[in-house]
Formats: structure tokens, C-alpha cells, sequence
């Protein structure tokens, strides 16, 4: 008998890829980190081969891990969109909405995009997804998101222009930049992010010597390293609001806000991906009068 693969653990492979770890992964499924493990471990055993390995203190997916991951997406799709036309009345798709949005202002376009959709469409289900623009562009184009928001200059795909997000300096209270010629230490999300070229070209404009001295795969990784004192962050922020933990670093060179787009799935319902463009247009330009520090 050929070897038969959970779908509920291929859930936890995708939410570990989706969310950086097994941590995250865990908080998202609302299961324990020790679960999602089981999970993985699980796929290991039915496949006879490693889906993850250690990489330091880091994990990362194997090259069959890798694989796995893109065949797991297409069969949990097929599987819920199987079980969405099974429980509907007429036999058509029960109203699901799935959207996307890069990490950079997430926890104010979400809630916006969220209710957007819900007003248009008061009985759908929405799900939501926080990745890298890239990602979330791929996934437009595989059919896995409805719309999605994301850094315009991140990746080459077309999309609607919805605004731009103020970048301003960041770093923890106290914390005071060391005396010249020592270079600025910076925290930043690893390459490629646009969001760190533009602080090292600022500051090289600004001929301010600087050096990443912590980075990390997503935000939440930044934050934290920028909360401990270990640097300055350039971070994007809708609506003036800080970082919890962190205040502004005055004397650092001015950065022109980050553009961000908007890219429905081809066939997506279009009055609910206008609705969600024109309400994230809305939050940008109220957000945008701020000073750009």
C-alpha cells in the first residue's frame, strides 16, 4: 500500500513555511509548538525521508522538504475547496475569501481589508495570510489567495497602486547611536527586502557608515532585535502609530514612504477586491499625512 498523507499535518507544514517556524506555526494553528513538531515528524516518518533540518539555531526545509511543501499547498486547496462545494447547499463554493498581506503594516491593513470584504459580503468566511511580497504574489498567481497587498518594488508582478507607507527610524527607549566614525548598527529583515536597501542607501547618501548586526526572516524577528537595544530599524508604519516598545531616532536621513499594491486573483469576485483596494487607499492616505522622520 502506497503511504497515505495527513492532511492535518500537512497543514502544520505549510503553517511552519507560512509563519517562519515551528513557534509561530503553532500560535497561528492554536495547537503546541510540540504538536506542530509531531506533525512534521509524522510526514518524515510516511515519506522515509528529512522534511526539515536543523541550520544552527534556525530551521529550514530540505530539498524533499522543499517539494513537499508545493504538493502539500495544491492538496490542502483541493481538499478544502472539495469540502467547501460538499457542504454547500447548490453544490458551488460556500463564500470564502482569502487574502494576503506583506508584513509591513499588517496588524492595520488586515483588520481594513477584513471588514471591507465582510460589508460586501457579510456570510463569507475570510482567512487571512502574512508573508513576504513575492510570496504572496506567487500565490495570486497558484490560485491560493483572493487578493493580496504587497511591497510594489519587491517583485515584478502588475498590480492596482494603493498608496505608499511611511518609513520612519526606530529603535529601543534610550538607546543612542554610537560616536562617529563608528558605524550605525542596524537591524533589518534579510535580503531581499526592500525596506533595508533603503536604509543603507539613505544612510550611504547621508554618508553615515552603517552595519546590520541583526537580521531576521519576518518582522516580528526585527522587532524583537530592535527592542533589545541591538540597533536602529527602519520600519513602515500606517496611521503615525509606533511599535510597542520602541520610539523614534531623531538625526537620521528622511526616507520616502514605501509603495504598496494591490493584486486580485484572476476571477476574483471583483466588487469584493475593489472594495478591499479602495479601503486600503483609504488607510494609506489618512496614514500618509504623517511626517516622515
Amino acid at each position: 500500500m502506497r503511504p497515505v498523507l495527513d492532511i492535518v499535518a500537512l497543514r502544520s507544514l505549510i503553517a511552519v513555511a507560512d509563519y517562519g517556524g515551528f513557534h509561530r506555526a503553532a500560535g497561528a494553528l492554536a495547537l503546541s509548538q510540540s504538536a506542530v513538531s509531531q506533525h512534521v515528524r509524522r510526514l518524515e516518518k510516511t515519506l522515509d525521508r528529512p522534511v526539515v533540518e536543523r541550520d544552527g539555531r534556525k530551521t529550514r526545509f530540505t530539498a524533499h522538504g522543499a517539494q513537499l511543501l508545493q504538493e502539500a499547498r495544491l492538496i490542502v486547496a483541493a481538499h478544502d475547496a472539495a469540502v467547501r462545494r460538499l457542504l454547500s447547499d447548490d453544490g458551488q463554493e460556500a463564500a470564502t475569501v482569502v487574502i494576503g498581506a506583506t508584513e509591513h503594516g499588517a496588524d492595520q491593513i488586515l483588520p481594513v481589508l477584513t471588514e471591507a470584504v465582510r460589508e460586501v459580503r457579510p456570510g463569507a468566511e475570510v482567512r487571512v495570510r502574512i508573508d513576504r511580497s513575492a510570496r504572496l504574489t506567487d500565490a495570486i498567481d497558484r490560485g491560493e489567495l483572493d487578493l493580496a497587498v504587497y511591497v510594489t518594488e519587491a517583485t515584478a508582478a502588475a498590480g492596482n497602486p494603493v498608496g505608499g507607507l511611511p518609513l520612519r527610524w526606530y529603535a529601543a527607549p534610550g538607546w543612542k547611536p554610537p560616536a562617529a566614525p563608528a558605524p550605525l548598527p542596524l537591524v533589518a529583515i534579510n535580503e531581499p527586502c526592500v525596506i533595508r536597501r533603503r536604509a543603507l542607501t539613505a544612510l550611504a547618501a547621508d554618508h553615515t557608515p552603517a552595519t546590520v548586526v541583526a537580521e531576521a526572516g519576518y518582522l516580528a524577528g526585527v522587532l524583537d532585535a530592535a527592542r533589545a537595544g541591538l540597533g536602529a530599524a527602519l520600519l513602515a508604519v500606517p496611521g503615525g502609530q509606533h511599535p510597542e516598545g520602541l520610539t523614534t531616532v531623531e538625526g537620521l536621513p528622511a526616507v520616502s514612504p514605501v509603495r504598496l499594491s494591490a493584486r486580485p486573483r484572476p476571477g476574483a469576485d471583483p466588487s469584493v477586491t475593489s472594495a478591499a483596494v479602495e479601503a486600503v487607499r483609504a488607510l494609506l492616505a489618512v496614514g500618509g499625512k504623517g511626517r516622515v522622520a
